[in-house]
């Protein structure tokens, strides 16, 4: 997660030390001391450590294509990226939205059962099947072949059994809580007092959401609740986005999956383009050189 960003970029590293200063206040240790101390096989599912990180790698990676010229006319945020999204289209500060993340990461850690979510490739008609509908809820619609259900810990083993008796490709993701369902609901009503001061301004940019899959001048007070809860509509976000398009994608995300996505949503024959700046293979200079590549004077 932007290890050799952190290294060699001082904008990345000002930022992420910046935020880890407010991390150390309100939860007592580094988050980037957690991230650097991983290795790539080592689980990182603890939602008090990976909701921070991800925030923090997302907003550092914003603010370097910003203090290099490349700035956004829309910020797109799909699920925990909606907090990142919010902060750099300049609706709440930074370090109120860094905060609102580790309220809403204790308050799952306080009140949660525990849970997990399932990447599926299917097409998102499946989740019609009892099997799925019965003990699980449908999180997210990608495209047409990849959906997301969330579950408790006890429905997994049952669902994913399923799948491979019907030799349908899954990933477990790397969460501790059921997202996006009614199984992370006890968390709700402490995530609002914990959060009922944060002032959620009219940005300077207009923000794509994909818990409505709409394009917002000013975000609601219950908007970093609603994106965590409600189903992730990132195809149609893209499909909403496409109508007034084209649109340079670029992923912020600290593994590049939506830029994936995006591909797959794209229409046969747009303009429109998509880049990651992040991948778990490394080579984030690379792919930042490659971004920035356009916005260079020949």
């Amino acid at each position: 997660m932007g290890r050799r960003l952190y290294q060699d970029d001082d904008v990345f590293r000002h930022w992420m030390i910046h935020l880890d200063d407010f991390a150390r206040e309100w939860c007592g240790e580094s988050v980037i001391d957690v991230i650097h101390s991983r290795g790539k096989a080592d689980a990182f599912d603890r939602t008090a450590h990976s909701h921070p990180a991800i925030f923090m790698v997302e907003y550092a990676l914003a603010r370097c294509l910003i203090e290099r010229g490349v700035r956004p006319d829309l910020c797109l945020g799909a699920s925990l990226g909606s907090f990142a999204a919010a902060a750099v289209a300049e609706h709440v500060s930074v370090e109120d939205a860094m905060q609102a993340v580790v309220a809403q990461a204790e308050a799952f850690e306080g009140h949660c059962e525990r849970g997990a979510m399932i990447a599926i490739l299917a097409d998102p008609a499946l989740y019609a099947q009892p099997f799925l509908s019965e003990r699980s809820e449908l999180a997210a619609v990608n495209f047409s072949g990849h959906f997301a259900v969330a579950a408790p810990q006890a429905a997994l083993a049952p669902i994913e059994e399923e799948l491979r008796a019907r030799a349908i490709s899954f990933q477990r993701l790397a969460v501790s809580y059921a997202f996006h369902s009614r199984w992370i609901e006890p968390a709700q009503a402490p995530f609002a007092a914990a959060t009922a001061a944060l002032p959620l301004g009219r940005g300077a940019l207009p923000v794509v959401c994909c818990e409505q899959a709409a394009v917002l001048d000013e975000l609601p007070q219950d908007f970093f609740w609603r994106v965590v809860r409600q189903p992730i509509r990132f195809g149609e976000a893209i499909a909403q986005l496409e109508r007034s398009g084209p649109h340079r994608y670029l992923d912020l995300g600290p593994s590049g999956t939506l830029a994936t996505f995006a591909k797959y949503l794209l229409p046969q024959g747009t303009r429109s383009t998509t880049q990651a700046l992040m991948t778990p293979y490394g080579q984030d200079e690379k792919l930042m050189a490659a971004v920035l590549a356009p916005a260079q004077p020949a």
